[in-house]
């Protein structure tokens, strides 16, 4: 199982159950026959940013960090200045290439600027695939992006 198809599956655990420790994530996957150790399990507690937060019955228990609203075009231009490699363009569309990890947040934040010129974006591990409505559309995106490496 991926990474991120396995973080996806904690965030749903999260939203149904309260889980106290590592182990219980590691029991809950097995569960539905994904093997997975507690390094692992911790390794993505690290990369989600999870908290620990007082339960009802008492004690702690595992949930998403609080989300912190910071403006979007700056966390873009933060994470591009952080995870670039290069951008290239082709007609309506652009490849931008990344750091390895960075790829979906990088599509995700571009699509939340809902860049007008933008049709959608597909974002992997290390790449960004960016289908522009035109061929001037995919311009301006490689305007932006170098303006945000600036």
């Amino acid at each position: 199982m991926k990474k991120q198809d396995r973080q996806r599956l904690i965030r749903q655990l999260l939203s149904t159950q309260d889980i106290e420790r590592q182990e219980d994530f590691v029991k809950l996957l097995e569960e539905q026959n994904i093997h997975v150790t507690q390094a692992t399990i911790s390794r993505d507690i690290k990369e989600m940013q999870l908290v620990k937060v007082p339960s009802i019955p008492g004690g702690y228990r595992y949930n998403m960090p609080i989300q912190k609203k910071l403006d979007t075009k700056k966390k873009l231009k933060r994470t591009l200045r952080d995870a670039y490699v290069s951008f290239s363009v082709q007609g309506k569309d652009t490849f931008l290439k990344v750091l390895p990890g960075n790829g979906p947040a990088i599509a995700s934040l571009i699509d939340q600027m809902k860049y007008d010129f933008v049709f959608g974006t597909i974002g992997d591990d290390e790449t960004v695939l960016t289908i522009c409505k035109s061929d001037e559309g995919a311009l301006a995106l490689q305007d932006v992006v170098d303006d945000l490496l600036k």
